[in-house]
């Protein structure tokens, strides 16, 4: 209530809600870097070492919804970071025959994209979902790791590297605040929390340094997470 009464606050939400400015996302999902692209299947330098396991990758998003299109939703940048690791014991030097010690692949994926959320059904129909898409440039940073800290080839240059490319994205947000309004209400009165979705999405991040010489890091891959709009 307020100085001139009640005003019962869930259907006029819109009217009383804080300022949205940005979206964070705390993401995860598999991972398999391309790095076989250029390979047969199961031949390649990857699957030879690492098998065919699932790896996953864990990563943050923030978006800044720099604007918002009447009818239709925010649209911004977004800047993204992520971390994956495949392990598996070494090769023996000069053997198939697999050691004690560990190998490992790193890589660490970060993104700068443009983020377009449709968020007009949730906030003006009973429709709790949003749909997005992302387009942009991605980059990472990978290197691999031995017995001997950072693995080196035949010729003892260092497994270290970077790759780059473009990359897309397209997903589905659920908007929780439709199962609990009046706590979605609270939550934004006491810590400016505006909405929080679950959301799913595909993407692909095509890191072959734009037709270059580099290590193809990226892949095709879909991730769930939890968002927040502050």
């Amino acid at each position: 209530m307020d100085e001139f009464g009640p005003y019962g606050g869930t259907e006029r939400r819109d009217a009383h809600e804080s300022p949205q400015d940005v979206a964070f996302e705390l993401r995860v999902g598999p991972y398999r870097p391309d790095v076989d692209s250029e390979f047969g299947s199961g031949d390649g330098p990857y699957a030879r070492t690492f098998g065919e396991r699932t790896r996953y990758l864990f990563g943050i998003e923030v978006d800044w919804q720099a604007l918002r299109i009447p009818k239709l939703g925010t649209v911004g940048p977004g800047l993204g970071w992520g971390y994956t690791q495949s392990t598996a014991d070494a090769f023996i030097q000069g053997s198939t025959d697999r050691s004690a010690e560990e190998t490992n692949l790193n890589v660490m994926p970060m993104y700068l994209v443009g983020v377009l959320r449709a968020d007009v059904l949730a906030r003006e129909t009973p429709v709790p979902l949003v749909p997005y898409g992302k387009a942009g440039f991605g980059y990472a940073l990978w290197w691999a790791t031995g017995p001997e800290r950072l693995s080196r080839d035949d010729e003892g240059v260092v497994g270290r590297g970077a790759s780059y490319g473009l990359q897309f994205a397209l997903g589905g947000m659920l908007l929780l605040d439709s199962f609990d309004r009046d706590s979605a209400v609270e939550m934004d009165n006491t810590t400016g929390v505006n909405n929080s979705y679950f959301f799913m999405e595909w993407y692909h991040a095509n890191l072959n340094c734009l037709g270059g010489a580099c290590m193809q890091v990226g892949t095709s891959t879909w991730v769930l997470g939890l968002a927040l709009e502050i």
